[in-house]
């Protein structure tokens, strides 16, 4: 198997697809992968942004390095979707953009992840279809109660997020502006537009009409559902050239057809991954949008013209997630902030390092930007 697949793998959950089984990546990424050390955080009464509060919240965290006295070498890694604390090791070590040698990295789970509270493994009333939606916004209010409660951090050096963990990012640049230092967002916006909300809703819709789905309450995963849920996942998550230039070969064994491909990322996508936790992060996902920060009235620009950090906005080329076109127009609003797309047919995980260019491209310059490539 090609091996800048298997690092893509490791980072991005719909890649696991291409790898085999979800545990196998994850232990491959734990024996293989820089050393990391995994927590919980736990929040009593956590009331969410829909009015709901929760008895108990677990927030899963990993971290790489140690904390220094002064407590002011840490660096912010939020998760994407359905990712554990693994998912940046791409950008972790001595010779890339965050060396755990000079640096505290804090890499969290958002909730519905599975391992993170989440209706799977949340206790009734709240159990399954019943867990509330959360929000981008309750996700970085969870985290900043770990940094300042449990790790008793009250600034870091910098937030670095890929897709969820780039609408984290600029969450964070608006609910806590001087915060960090240094802000980088890549493959992701500051709100989830129109054509994304259809997007995610017809992948919504493919799970929840598989009768088995029950309304939630389902006794078995609803397998057709998640199939069909994950077919049209994929035809979204790279670009069209990608698929034009049959760039899938890469990650393939020799004899793999288009058809056999195609299978296996339909019947092995994020493996064992909960109907109802897949559901709840697309509704997070959907709701993303930091003009709906309490004091902007719904006004996206101006939430992004309150942005007072440097800020890196790295979209892929050719996301077809977050268009480039979208992180063009937000950028434009941005006082402090530097538009840099990733030149890459790899679509979305262009922007977790899905090839070795891309790899090259982004720790290069998140280097560069937040040590001036030190």
């Amino acid at each position: 198997m090609n091996s800048k697949i298997k690092k893509a793998g490791l980072l991005l959950p719909a890649l696991l697809a291409l790898l085999g089984p979800r545990v196998a990546a994850q232990e491959n990424a734990e024996k293989k992968g820089p050393p990391a050390e995994k927590h919980e955080f736990v929040i009593a009464n956590f009331k969410t942004e829909s009015g709901v509060t929760l008895p108990q919240v677990r927030l899963v965290y990993g971290t790489y390095g140690h904390l220094n006295d002064a407590k002011d070498n840490v660096v912010l890694l939020p998760s994407h979707y359905m990712a554990n604390f693994h998912g940046y090791e791409w950008l972790i070590g001595p010779d890339k953009a965050l060396d755990p040698a000079k640096l505290f990295l804090v890499a969290t789970e958002l909730f519905g992840n599975g391992n993170s509270s989440s209706p799977s493994n949340t206790p009734e009333p709240f159990h399954g279809p019943r867990f509330p939606v959360t929000t981008i916004r309750d996700n970085v209010e969870a985290v900043h109660r770990l940094l300042t409660e449990e790790l008793k951090v009250t600034h870091i050096r910098a937030v670095v997020g890929f897709s969820m963990g780039a609408q984290q990012a600029f969450q964070w640049a608006v609910s806590y502006p001087t915060f960090a230092d240094r802000i980088v967002a890549t493959s992701g916006t500051a709100k989830t537009y129109g054509h994304g909300i259809v997007r995610l809703e017809s992948e919504i819709n493919a799970i929840t009409t598989d009768p088995v789905f029950a309304n939630g309450d389902y006794t078995e995963e609803p397998k057709k559902g998640i199939e069909a849920f994950a077919i049209v996942w994929e035809a979204w998550l790279f670009s069209q050239e990608w698929w034009r230039k049959e760039l899938w070969r890469e990650a393939s064994k020799p004899g793999t057809t288009f058809e056999s491909f195609v299978n296996n990322l339909k019947t092995n996508f994020i493996p064992g991954a909960d109907a109802n936790n897949l559901i709840l992060q697309m509704r997070t996902w959907e709701k993303h949008d930091v003009g709906t920060t309490p004091g902007f009235g719904g006004d996206v620009e101006k939430a992004l013209g309150s942005i007072k950090v440097p800020f890196l906005y790295m979209p892929s080329a050719t996301d077809l997630y977050f268009p480039v076109e979208d992180a063009k127009y937000e950028a434009a609003f941005m006082k402090t902030g530097t538009l840099m797309p990733i030149p890459s047919l790899w679509g979305h995980p262009a922007g977790a390092a899905a090839d070795p260019a891309d790899a090259k491209f982004l720790n290069d310059n998140i280097s560069k930007f937040l040590w001036g490539g030190k």
